[in-house]
């Protein structure tokens, strides 16, 4: 499947925001076609797996509100849904 327009923004807005050892961010629309929040676009559900060194002696919570930060408006405005699995190196 081809990268559509907001998987790769929020790839490179990751990338210049945490400088990633590890970056996936997995379009998981397709297994929610039909469901609330499917507009169609095929980029309405996402799932970001990320590791840096910015997430060290971070909590959970703090490590999500900084990834939706750097995401600016594409949580909630632009995507319906985004799970976040934020760690450090050495998690």
């Amino acid at each position: 499947m081809e990268k559509g327009p907001a998987q790769i923004e929020m790839e490179k807005l990751l990338t210049a925001a945490f400088a990633p050892t590890h970056l996936a961010v997995i379009n998981d629309s397709a297994s929610h076609h039909g469901h609330s929040g499917d507009d169609g676009s095929g980029e309405s559900h996402f799932t970001v797996e990320i590791e840096s060194t910015a997430f060290v002696g971070v909590s959970r919570v703090m490590r999500q509100r900084m990834v939706n930060k750097a995401l600016g408006d594409i949580p909630g405005e632009r995507v319906h849904a985004l799970a976040i699995k934020a760690r450090a190196p050495a998690d």
